[in-house]
């Protein structure tokens, strides 16, 4: 089975790591050169919450020779048409892409490649690339796991492919409600690396802060109005009803939930957003299809969005240059809390 991760950066150089350190052969691609030669002369080094350096299959997209069986996508959504169409003819007669992004990516997949070669997968965990070949993983050991489910026309035999390679690095959970999965990953990321980027700062900075804490349920409560005026039923994540811990309609419920978060994101706090990773290298980041898909959907339902619409101002104006990622940012959302 020829497997390989398309977009290896900081979270697909650890997933490499840890197949390739339980014995699945599989390719790790990136266009950044600087990267594929470390990762080629030294290996994967992952530090953080683990210590590990594993010797890994690296190239640059230039360099795959299909067919594959399964290719994980882990590639920012900027250029996700131009990347399924490249990767369209690499796949083989039932070969399936596997996407691991943030957002709701598998609807636009799906028009390019077929629903029956379409897989969503969603990410309980966090790394951050460090330098070439060196990622950081920031989610505790035992807190890690997939919940992956499938579109329309994709087989069992598919499925249990790709579960398998997943079990190499930690559970994979079987999601029937993959709407859902998403829209509990968009709430995720939305609020707390769509805060922290805007303020400059890891998750523990937004479910601890005294200012944050509030505005962060806040803006769960809005992605879950959003959510399910969409029609999503919000699945648990990692076994935790998110909505029935965050959802307010009282003071009292709201202070409850501002208790429970920087307990419930414990394991999570080190988590530095993508997105802030992304403007710190001076690349465009991906807020149009974080925070922005919550403002799209919550236009198209009829649900206001004030706080999302401020996080996607505030983000691009950082993207821009006009505003640095930093804590005093806090102030532009005060009149919001």
């Amino acid at each position: 089975m020829k497997t390989a991760i398309y977009g290896a950066g900081s979270l697909g150089t650890v997933l490499g790591a840890y197949l390739t350190k339980n014995g699945v052969e599989i390719e790790l691609v990136n266009r950044n050169k600087a990267h594929v030669a470390a990762l080629r002369e030294t290996g994967a080094r992952i530090t953080g919450t683990v210590d590990m350096t594993v010797k890994v299959n690296a190239l640059t997209p230039e360099e795959m020779q299909g067919p594959y069986d399964v290719i994980f996508l882990m590639t920012k959504q900027l250029e996700n048409k131009a990347v399924a169409a490249f990767l369209q003819p690499l796949l083989s007669a039932d070969g399936v892409l596997v996407t691991l992004q943030n957002g709701i990516p598998e609807p636009e997949l799906a028009q390019i490649l077929g629903s029956d070669r379409v897989m969503g997968c969603v990410v309980e965990w966090g790394a951050t690339l460090l330098s070439p070949g060196c990622v950081a993983l920031t989610s505790e050991p035992d807190s890690l796991s997939f919940h992956m489910g499938r579109l329309p026309g994709i087989t069992d035999g598919q499925f249990d492919r790709v579960k398998g390679l997943l079990e190499k690095m930690c559970p994979v959970h079987m999601e029937e409600n993959l709407l859902g999965a998403r829209w509990s990953k968009l709430l995720i990321n939305a609020t707390f690396s769509g805060l922290g980027t805007a303020i400059g700062g890891v998750f523990g900075d937004v479910s601890e802060g005294r200012e944050t804490k509030g505005l962060a349920v806040a803006c769960m409560k809005e992605c879950i109005d959003v959510g399910r005026a969409a029609g999503a039923v919000f699945a648990p994540v990692q076994g935790k009803d998110i909505t029935r811990l965050f959802y307010y309609k009282t003071n009292v419920k709201k202070a409850i939930a501002k208790l429970i978060l920087p307990i419930a994101m414990k394991k999570h706090r080190a988590i530095e957003p993508s997105m802030l990773q992304d403007l710190k290298k001076g690349k465009p980041c991906e807020v149009d299809a974080i925070n922005g898909v919550v403002c799209e959907w919550g236009r198209k339902c009829g649900v206001p969005t004030p706080i999302n619409d401020r996080i996607v101002s505030v983000i691009k104006q950082e993207q821009s240059g006009q505003l640095k990622p930093e804590k005093k940012n806090i102030a532009l959302f005060r009149d919001l809390m």
